[in-house]
């Protein structure tokens, strides 16, 4: 039986499971789950999971990751952040944390395994998802291969799907190694996405 969107929204905010795992990061956070989905979303983004700046703010994205994601996108905040239109759905819904070296951990695995099938059931298939980096990578097409060989291979994807490197500023070297990301996979990404927000597939 396919939950009820709203409802599963207000369980995912509510969940707690990983508090004892965030209380024993550098960070001693506490979780905020941030669920960002609606009912009808024509483009599903799924990245890794929150970082500091989400996890404050509350809100997917908001930061100069999301800036760059929205200009490969082709698109401007009033869209991206209209949950019936683009839902995100990043492998944890809360930040994790930092490790003692004061790097991103990974997202938990209990996170994917307690929600995700639910959320994806909830919301059907959308036209468009795009996945971002390596953990969405390994959990929504099972290739667990280095980011940039999934990325390379972004033609050969069924279509309605797209992968894209992780669009942190700190991947600037990484575009500029791999040109064609922002010289073919964007544009391509930009069509894809006006066709789906317009009704096309």
């Amino acid at each position: 039986m396919t939950d009820d969107i709203a409802s599963l929204r207000e369980a995912i905010r509510a969940c707690r499971i990983c508090a004892d795992r965030f209380a024993a990061t550098r960070t001693r956070h506490a979780p905020r789950p941030v669920p960002w989905f609606d009912a009808g979303a024509r483009i599903l983004v799924c990245g890794q999971a929150p970082g500091l700046r989400v996890h404050e703010a509350g809100k997917p994205f908001h930061d100069r990751s999301g800036d760059r994601l929205r200009d490969w996108m082709g698109i401007g905040p009033e869209t991206f952040y209209d949950t019936t239109r683009v839902a995100v759905v990043p492998t944890a819904f809360c930040f994790p944390g930092y490790d003692a070296k004061g790097s991103d951990l990974p997202p938990p695995p209990i996170c994917w395994e307690t929600w995700h099938h639910r959320v994806l059931d909830a919301l059907g298939a959308a036209p468009l998802r795009i996945l971002i980096g390596g953990y969405a990578f390994r959990r929504h097409l099972g290739d667990a291969r280095p980011v940039r060989e999934v990325v390379a291979d972004w033609e050969r994807l069924a279509p309605g799907t797209f992968v894209l490197p992780h669009p942190s500023w700190r991947n600037t070297a990484f575009l500029r190694r791999n040109p064609f990301v922002e010289a073919e996979l964007v544009p391509a990404l930009r069509t894809a996405v006006a066709a789906a927000l317009s009704g096309g597939r």
